[in-house]
């Protein structure tokens, strides 16, 4: 019985043995084994990965790219180098062009994707910047527009004229300056001459007390009289005049008068419903 035993617990031990030499890392070990590095041994489906390749191939395409471009705008613009100071300009410009290339490149190939979502972001801005520098003028003009209405006396300026909309009592009001100085118009056709009240007289530098108010003047109100002054310069955007003939209200007034002394002289105006067209 005893050797029975004996055998038996010596037969344990070389089955024990036997074990750990086919597994190292023992049978109830957690820790993975090795998979083959040889191409094709992954998991089945798998396909192996390779090199993304050389980096030459990549220089040379991008080094085709930047010369064929080259090519294209001497063709194009065949005056463009001329003399050797603009041809060394232009050698220089293709170095930054390469070396920005090389590492655009290089970027490209090391983080394809976030390479290619940061190029779709600049391109994204590049082009924004491209259409608002193209449509500058229209926008220039959408915000003219955009601040009459808001601001009616601010009016619309184009090349020529100046196009005011109507406020509230359908009534125009034209913001201009009189000599320098920025003084806010009520546009009256009925009036004969262009009014000042007396502070905007003060403002644009006449003093009343020496003014000689004796001539005047048939309103809604009755008879007023105002004193006669000859203005340098009256400008409502590229509408100007020079000399123009005016009088100071010898009494209180809530805006000054826009009349005919000046609409008269300009090279037209019109009312087109709820605008008042001047034109130079």
């Amino acid at each position: 019985m005893l050797c029975n035993e004996q055998s038996s617990r010596v037969e344990a031990s070389v089955l024990r043995i036997q074990l750990m030499t086919a597994n190292p890392n023992g049978p109830w070990s957690n820790t993975p084994q090795r998979r083959s590095s040889v191409p094709g041994s992954g998991p089945k489906g798998s396909p192996p990965k390779g090199p993304r390749g050389p980096v030459w191939l990549w220089l040379l395409l991008a080094g085709l790219a930047v010369g064929g471009l080259v090519l294209w705008l001497m063709t194009r613009f065949p005056d463009a180098v001329d003399t050797e100071m603009e041809e060394m300009a232009l050698i220089r410009r293709l170095l930054f062009v390469a070396l920005i290339g090389a590492g655009v490149v290089m970027h490209i190939r090391s983080k394809p994707g976030l390479a290619l979502r940061h190029a779709a972001v600049w391109l994204a801005i590049g082009g924004t910047v491209l259409l608002a520098y193209s449509f500058r003028h229209e926008a220039a003009a959408i915000g003219d527009r955009l601040m009459a209405n808001l601001i009616p006396g601010r009016g619309m300026h184009e090349e020529a004229s100046v196009t005011l909309f109507a406020g509230r009592g359908g009534h125009f009001v034209a913001e201009a300056v009189v000599d320098g100085v920025p003084v806010t118009f009520l546009v009256d056709t009925g009036a004969s001459d262009v009014v000042l009240s007396p502070r905007d007289a003060a403002r644009v530098g006449f003093d009343p007390s020496k003014l000689r108010f004796d001539k005047a003047y048939n309103t809604a109100n009755g008879v007023v009289m105002g004193a006669p002054v000859r203005l340098g310069r009256v400008a409502i955007g590229p509408v100007e005049l020079d000399d123009v003939r005016a009088s100071v209200n010898g009494a209180a007034m809530k805006s000054s008068l826009l009349g005919m002394s000046f609409l008269s002289r300009i090279g037209g105006y019109e009312v087109v419903g709820d605008r008042l067209i001047l034109r130079r």
